[in-house]
């Protein structure tokens, strides 16, 4: 699958810290009614890829780390799902019975032309745009 939950909190948690502000992962919660420990394990990898930053002490939390208007919804999905493909067969390597470069796959040509559209609007989706209209 494409956009997993994963992925959707992801944005929540950027789009819950758009404001600037520092805010834990409780209160990041609350507003996006995620569980805290998928929120965890989410800003982990948004703050490793370099889209968050963290503070530690009682006044701690997290806070964005990068600019809305460069990022886009591709940077944020890939740090989530790096391979971020529509359907299984799309994985390097994968063999499939009916796929073959003698017999090629009408199927997978098609999902092939529609992943390139998707990740090209995903591209040009700035979160900036999706965030503040």
């Amino acid at each position: 699958m494409l956009i997993t939950r994963e992925c959707d909190y992801a944005i929540r948690i950027i789009r819950a810290l758009a404001s600037g502000e520092i805010a834990n992962i409780q209160t990041i919660c609350e507003q996006e009614q995620i569980t805290s420990a998928i929120a965890y394990k989410i800003a982990r990898k948004l703050e490793k890829a370099g889209f968050i930053k963290s503070y530690r002490g009682s006044t701690g939390g997290y806070a964005l780390n990068c600019d809305l208007e460069n990022t886009t919804l591709y940077d944020i999905l890939t740090v989530i799902d790096p391979k971020l493909l529509l359907i299984e067969c799309m994985q390097s390597g994968y063999e499939c019975s009916v796929n073959s470069p003698k017999a090629p796959c009408l199927v997978h040509r098609e999902f092939c032309r529609i992943q390139n559209i998707l990740n090209q609007e995903l591209k040009e989706c700035s979160l900036a745009k999706i965030l503040h209209g």
